[in-house]
């Protein structure tokens, strides 16, 4: 980021010479600015005390690392979603090897069979399958 050459109290100084009286074209040539950059000090700190545009830059500052923390918070929250969404169709493969409903043992959280399940459905012993 460019470094400025003026503080907010020298801005504001500024303004208050062209409040005064003295011609936006003088102050630019004695500052060394364009009349653009006097116009738009104008309509930043127009009107503004030193004290309000040092609130003014400490909220600017503010919000910049409130954007920087909110973008690393929706990067993370896609990373999980993404992450899920391949879990997700281990999920749906899982489900479509789910026992029968009318089986009496449960179902894991996973929706995975027990081993004993797999054991006497295929034929393999247990020490086979685990």
């Amino acid at each position: 980021m460019k470094k400025k050459r003026f503080t907010e109290e020298q801005i504001i100084g500024i303004l208050r010479e062209q409040e005064a009286g003295a011609k936006v074209a003088d102050l630019a040539r004695k500052y060394a600015v364009s009349e653009a950059t006097l116009y738009n000090w104008k309509a930043k700190f127009g009107g503004m005390d030193v004290s309000e545009a040092k609130r003014l830059k400490a909220l600017e500052e503010e919000n910049v690392k409130l954007k920087k923390l909110l973008a690393d918070q929706m990067l993370e929250a896609a990373a999980l979603r993404e992450l899920l969404g391949k879990n997700g169709r281990a999920r749906r493969q899982a489900r479509s090897h789910r026992a029968p409903s009318g089986r009496d043992e449960p179902v894991g959280a996973s929706g995975l069979l027990p081993v004993s399940c797999l054991t006497e459905s295929t034929g393999i012993h247990e020490s086979a399958a685990v």
